[in-house]
């Protein structure tokens, strides 16, 4: 029999009853807990990838514009974007008019495309097909995503899926030593007390901060908690003051996307050792009426990832940061009867970060030598992951991807 109120609210916080957690999120603190706040403390400035998924196959053909090619014009009839006002990149390709954040990133040196990106007989499915960059394998069958196998050569390494509303967990992540969890925001990690009223979830908050403030006496009942829930509790209490306190030193548009990546800047400020984000933006199959639709994507992509860039930079974490964008494949180069693209195959890669060599990587695949109407690839985009890999996260590609692909050369020499 317990002799008071508090003593059998001290013993139900012991056992685990009386708290519980939104999401997965109690493995994740349980394991962080210790490292919270503690940057000088080793694997906290070690490099960051953050992984942008574009949905439904981007069309790659007038995200990289061949501005100065006369076929782009008569593949485009009505998609073509204006000359004048394409983001020149060099004398031969720009970006989208609608991407001028990152075209300011590739004058500060900090964006890199690679062109041509693809895989070996092409699948036009786009489940098949995202499979197939999730898992970095064109095996029928796959379990396993390249990150997660990666998360396993990075022992003790938080990472997030920041994820939108009933948005899944993706491929890229299974397989990971412990799951990796998706949340929408600092609220997802919120404490939740099993109080049948506020006066007893009050007095149970209190109870925890209480075991949380060090005591000189012997070890009891609450030893166990101290090690755990405590600490996790803790670690909570940070995170919600990092949400509430948070001053961003660039101005993040109003989407989801750019909230999903000020979400990352807000977790890496916090100095957890978080190593890997994903995020995705959907809304990239435009069979029809494409203009006004991925003009906008395109926007809210362009000015998502230049704030979090510069946000980063500003904190100084321009060095640790590496975005990459992918897609589950391009669209056709020649635009359909309906003002839109189908689906194609080949299409660029897009990374920014301090420490890439700016620019371009490869040629632009050519308009006029096309493969049932795509474009063809020259750089596997497993060469893209074994740069990240290897030169990045410092893991053995051949591991990840299950063969030796020659790494991409899009990284400064340190």
């Amino acid at each position: 029999m317990f002799s008071t109120r508090r003593d059998f609210l001290r013993t139900s916080l012991a056992t685990g009853g009386m708290v519980s957690w939104g999401l997965t999120v109690p493995a994740f603190l349980s394991r962080t807990a210790a490292a919270a706040g503690q940057a000088g403390k080793p694997g906290v400035k070690d490099t960051i990838l953050v992984v942008v998924q574009l949905t439904g196959g981007n069309d790659g053909l007038n995200s990289v514009i061949p501005y100065a090619d006369p076929e782009y014009a008569k593949l485009r009839p009505t998609l073509k974007q204006p000359n004048a006002q394409i983001k020149k990149i060099n004398d031969h390709v720009g970006l989208h008019p609608s991407m001028d954040g990152l075209a300011g990133l590739l004058q500060d040196q900090a964006l890199c495309v690679v062109q041509g990106v693809g895989y070996p007989n092409p699948n036009q499915s786009h489940f098949r097909s995202m499979d197939i960059w999730q898992a970095a394998s064109t095996e029928e069958t796959v379990t396993e995503g390249w990150i997660g196998k990666a998360l396993k050569s990075l022992p003790g390494a938080p990472s997030f899926h920041l994820a939108g509303k009933n948005e899944s967990a993706p491929l890229a992540l299974a397989g990971a030593p412990v799951r990796v969890p998706s949340i929408a925001s600092l609220e997802d990690f919120q404490l939740r007390t099993a109080a049948a009223s506020s006066a007893d979830s009050k007095e149970q908050r209190m109870i925890i901060e209480d075991a949380v403030r060090p005591s000189g006496g012997q070890p009891n009942l609450l030893d166990f908690v101290k090690r755990t829930a405590v600490n996790t509790y803790d670690s909570s209490r940070r995170l919600q003051e990092i949400g509430k306190n948070y001053q961003p030193k660039a101005t993040y548009p109003n989407t989801p996307l750019a909230g999903h990546l000020k979400l990352a800047a807000q977790l890496i400020d916090a100095n957890l050792g978080a190593r890997i984000f994903y995020v995705s933006i959907d809304g990239f199959d435009t069979h029809a009426n494409q203009q006004g639709a991925h003009a906008g994507l395109l926007k809210q992509l362009s000015e998502a990832m230049t704030a979090f860039y510069k946000d980063m930079a500003a904190r100084g974490h321009k060095d640790r940061i590496l975005m990459m964008t992918f897609s589950e494949f391009g669209r056709r180069a020649k635009e359909n009867g309906s003002r839109g693209t189908d689906h194609g195959s080949a299409a660029p890669m897009l990374l920014v970060g301090g420490r890439l060599k700016a620019g371009v990587v490869g040629e632009h695949p050519s308009l006029t030598k096309l493969e049932m109407g795509n474009l063809k690839h020259h750089t596997d985009f497993r060469q893209v992951y074994a740069a990240v890999l290897e030169k990045w996260l410092g893991i053995s590609s051949k591991e990840v991807l299950g063969a030796a692909f020659q790494p991409l050369d899009i990284l400064k020499t340190v």
